[in-house]
């Protein structure tokens, strides 16, 4: 694994008007006119998989927007093991806290092949005063990150081992709407929800073997989400 250089992100420009994500992504608000005072700066990233975009406790001088793919933020423990604390899909927000001056305080890096927007801290800065619902969209990602790693810290790290993968697999890969994730290794589960990468494999195999999920690779093919959810809640 290895960082991609920050320099190497100002390789292309990017066509805001035309995003795919618009109007989930950072600028969603932004106006016709204003491009012209952003376009060149704001840049496109190809990350290839299993890149980080940066690491923890790098100084930030850039925030990201995920325009397609899936990332982890990671953190490490004391005794060297990793924990995934969020996951980030198409339209999430990252490195927000470069704006506050404080270093990256995660790793941030790809699950999958990933599209980014890197927006250099003084752009935001720049069109603060022009555009306050910028702003207003900047600090409403930040609540939703917040609120996005308190779901992870009271979800998956808490209950038993069949509680936290069955949680995990209603939140990611057997949502009951559209946005399906794949089913990850289960090393990065394990880092997920706290558990060996034994224990991950273990309870996975006995919802297969009990028929509440069927899968193929690294896709979900059919799971028992009434099942799944008694599960969850320690109703079984």
């Amino acid at each position: 694994m290895k960082s991609i250089a920050l320099p190497a992100i100002w390789a292309d420009e990017i066509k805001c008007r035309y995003c795919a994500i618009r109007n989930s992504a950072l600028f969603a608000g932004l106006e016709e006119k204003n491009f012209q005072h952003i376009h060149q700066p704001v840049k496109d990233v190809v990350l290839r998989f299993p890149c980080a975009l940066y690491r923890m406790n790098e100084q930030g001088s850039t925030l990201f927007t995920l325009r397609g793919g899936v990332m982890k933020l990671v953190q490490y423990l004391p005794d060297g093991s990793q924990r995934i604390v969020r996951l980030l899909q198409g339209g999430d927000a990252l490195g927000l806290e470069a704006l506050v001056g404080q270093p990256y305080q995660h790793d941030a890096i790809a699950l999958t092949d990933c599209e980014i927007c890197a927006i250099p801290v003084e752009v935001i800065e720049r069109l603060g005063d022009e555009q306050p619902r910028l702003y207003r969209e900047l600090m409403g990602r930040w609540q939703q990150a917040l609120s996005e790693a308190d779901i992870w810290l009271t979800q998956f790290t808490t209950g038993t081992a069949r509680q936290r993968i069955a949680r995990l697999l209603l939140r990611l890969t057997c949502p009951e709407q559209g946005n399906h994730l794949p089913l990850f290794g289960r090393e990065d589960i394990g880092a997920m929800v706290g558990l060996t990468t034994e224990t991950v494999s273990r309870t996975i195999a006995e919802l297969r073997r009990q028929g509440l999920l069927r899968d193929r690779g690294a896709n979900i093919q059919e799971c028992n989400r009434e099942m799944l959810r008694r599960i969850a809640d320690g109703e079984e």
